[in-house]
């Protein structure tokens, strides 16, 4: 071909001049995204995690700041025959009377209260939700319980990832008969009925109790966030180590292996991030269990003992309420609305994770 056949070729890919602005121009109107930033771009496109989420960050707020809340404390007695209904807030929104009356807090709630009494005195909201037998507000005590709940879930969560994922992506790398050992190990604690060790701790607990709370500082609650972390660990560090296998014979993991990475480096610089948003979907969908496994366990008095509260003893009290002649509807209704929302919540956010972060699904909209 000659010379000249080839020149209107060469002159049409000629980037000189305004043909090269023209193509910048059009590049600068597409950006790329990460895995991360697509991912949140189609978590916020999807309307049911959206508002799950919103919701969630919205209770969990309230829940952290129930102290500094104009609402009466979830302990405060007024005794009565019976429990009494729920008000609107526009009949009854509120009056004064609050004591800050509590059990033990710590250092933070205590300051929160504080602030609370500067801010609003003696004022506090009316019954919105009803008052119990002992004439607590409900509102008040499902705000309360909800930090116990939430503060348990969060204790499962960290042992989850500290643990868990730590102990299945060793397990996943190494291979062979460690890897084939420390899964026995954890087929082995899998089969402890972890309902009758916490029996069996909390009995201990009780009966030196004082010698405990003295020398070591452990008490009943601290046992109980003990065995709620020590029994969800089992699952993710399966359920990591099933990544990790898929994983570990890749490209990039031989590349950092060649390069004289060590062990601890390749875990935790080059497999765990590759398994995160596993993990992030797995931790989403693990904490509504935890909720409820706290709540079962203070419904059989097992777990957090009056005068502090959480949603199991809600429970308890919606149970006592129920009987032949009359049933107290709002200390049922009210700790299972918001009992199920948060569960319910939780679920939908897990499951717009798992879509959103899966990598098959990359590019594509919510």
């Amino acid at each position: 071909m000659s010379v000249e056949a080839r020149r209107p070729s060469a002159q049409r890919w000629d980037l000189g001049g305004r043909d090269l602005e023209a193509l910048l121009a059009e590049s600068a109107k597409y950006k790329g995204e990460s895995l991360w930033q697509d991912a949140r771009r189609r978590l916020w496109a999807n309307p049911a995690a959206r508002w799950s989420f919103l919701f969630l960050v919205a209770f969990g707020l309230l829940s952290l700041f129930a102290p500094a809340l104009p609402i009466p404390s979830p302990v405060t007695l007024d005794l009565q025959l019976e429990p009494q209904p729920p008000v609107a807030p526009w009949t009854q929104f509120g009056g004064g009377g609050f004591e800050p009356e509590y059990w033990d807090l710590a250092g933070p709630d205590r300051a929160l209260v504080s602030l609370r009494e500067a801010v609003f005195g003696d004022w506090q909201t009316g019954p919105w939700m009803g008052t119990d037998a002992k004439g607590r507000d409900l509102l008040s005590r499902i705000l309360w319980g909800s930090r116990t709940s939430i503060l348990v879930a969060l204790a499962a969560a960290a042992c989850s990832l500290a643990i868990g994922v730590t102990y299945g992506a060793l397990s996943g790398y190494l291979g062979g008969r460690v890897d084939n050992l420390m899964m026995r190990i954890v087929d082995i604690l899998y089969s402890i009925p972890f309902i009758f060790v916490v029996i069996f701790l909390i009995t201990i607990v009780n009966e030196y109790r004082t010698e405990l709370e003295d020398s070591f500082g452990i008490d009943r609650e601290v046992v109980f966030y003990v065995v709620i972390g020590a029994i969800y660990w089992l699952t993710m560090a399966r359920v990591v180590r099933g990544q990790v296998l898929s994983l570990r014979k890749e490209e990039f993991i031989e590349a950092a292996r060649v390069q004289g990475a060590s062990t601890a480096r390749v875990l935790f610089l080059h497999l765990v991030p590759n398994v995160l948003s596993v993990v992030i979907v797995y931790l989403t969908l693990t904490i509504p269990a935890v909720m409820l496994f706290e709540a079962f366990l203070s419904f059989l008095g097992l777990g957090i003992e009056p005068p502090k509260v959480s949603w199991g003893l809600l429970a308890v009290d919606g149970s006592e309420s129920i009987n032949p002649i009359r049933i107290y509807w709002w200390l049922i209704v009210f700790p299972a609305a918001a009992m199920g929302a948060t569960l319910l919540a939780l679920n939908v956010l897990g499951d717009g994770l798992r879509d959103a972060l899966d990598p098959k699904l990359r590019g594509k909209d919510g």
